[in-house]
């Protein structure tokens, strides 16, 4: 079992700047896809941010230009860089970890954009 934990989330004004991080619990991190999903209210979750061993794989339309997703093996940790924040990305963030047939979620952060 893979736990993950994810921190960094908050209230910031739009086009303000917020980073996310998510560190999971493995001795197996580098071979993990790691990814980035959120889920407003009323809303079905949307994947926001992918990244394989290296480098990202996937970006949503909504989030190109500015959000990256950057990972760090040395610390088991994958972030999400959020930048010129809109209040439509307003959501709760979640971190997944997934490896074959195994995925796994962390609980959350909150993150509002607003006046």
């Amino acid at each position: 079992q893979v736990q993950l934990v994810e921190s960094g989330g908050g209230l910031v004004q739009p086009g303000g700047s917020l980073r996310l991080s998510c560190v999971a619990s493995t001795n197996i991190f580098d071979m993990y896809v790691l990814a980035w999903y959120r889920q407003a209210p009323g809303k079905d979750r949307e994947l926001v941010a992918m990244i394989g061993s290296t480098s990202p794989m996937y970006y949503a339309d909504s989030v190109k230009g500015r959000f990256t997703i950057s990972r760090d093996n040395t610390k088991n940790a994958v972030y999400l860089q959020m930048n010129s924040l809109e209040p439509e990305d307003s959501a709760m963030y979640v971190c997944n970890a997934k490896f074959g047939a195994f995925s796994y979620w962390g609980q959350g952060t909150q993150v509002t954009v607003s006046l």
